[in-house]
């Protein structure tokens, strides 16, 4: 048996036997231009419901193609279900935290403007084409969901019972993030990441107000945001999150 098709693409069509997918001129440069693969060639599709395809490129043009679903891979799994709620950063560091986020886990990305932040205007379109070849890169099976910017005042006003928010503290003063995510019962969670220079003390007030909150702390050292979040989502991830479940190699048909 030889491997799955080391290329995969996300699309937005249904998924089946025998389904004839469109292909997008962005993707077709991207398999003709810059992989080199042409009409013939295995790639595998999904799209967020119905699983991981092996399909076989039907026709590859300048504008545009076609690929012909042939067979499931993977069945849809559920994944994780964590967010993250990060205050927003510049637009370098930003785009690397959207891919890394995707590549540990997280379910959603939920940015918020704080008193101190200070960032430019959030291209969303370009950070959906990055968590789009984030998710095709690690082997998602969906593409988590990138929410639009909102104060953080009007998250926490309509923040949901149900979901932990763990508030990573750089004040020096809460428990050990690892100490802290051993005495948490099991449930959806949420890692709120601060902006640089820390939240505003009315902030902190509010975020004192939540009932379902858990301040952490990341160590001695002072992290820059998109570290701390990156840091953060390890720690609940090895603790509690996907990373007990071992990753499975899928291979093709042996006719394949």
């Amino acid at each position: 048996m030889s491997q799955k098709p080391a290329t995969r693409l996300f699309v937005d069509a249904a998924l089946g036997e025998g389904a004839e997918v469109a292909l997008s001129g962005a993707a077709a440069h991207r398999l003709r231009a810059v992989l080199r693969l042409k009409e013939g060639d295995p790639v595998a599709l999904f799209n967020g419901r119905d699983g991981e395809w092996l399909a076989r490129i039907a026709a590859l043009g300048r504008d545009g193609g076609v690929a012909a679903a042939r067979e499931r891979l993977r069945v849809q799994e559920t994944e994780d279900d964590l967010w993250l709620v990060f205050a927003l950063i510049k637009r370098a560091r930003l785009e690397w935290l959207v891919e890394k986020a995707i590549e540990l886990g997280v379910s959603a990305l939920v940015p918020v403007q704080t008193r101190r932040t200070v960032a430019e205007n959030v291209n969303a379109a370009r950070l959906t084409a990055i968590a789009r070849e984030a998710a095709e890169q690690c082997e998602r099976l969906s593409v988590p969901e990138l929410r639009a910017a909102q104060p953080l005042a009007a998250l926490l006003a309509a923040w949901p019972g149900e979901r932990r928010l763990i508030h990573c503290d750089e004040t020096g003063r809460a428990p050990h993030v690892a100490g802290a995510m051993a005495q948490l019962t099991p449930g959806p969670l949420a890692v709120l990441i601060g902006p640089e220079g820390g939240f505003a003390e009315s902030e902190l007030d509010a975020l004192g107000k939540l009932p379902n909150l858990t301040s952490v702390g990341l160590g001695p050292r002072v992290l820059r945001s998109e570290t701390a979040a990156l840091a953060a989502l390890a720690v609940v991830q090895a603790l509690g999150g996907g990373w007990s479940i071992a990753r499975r190699r899928q291979r093709m048909p042996a006719d394949e």
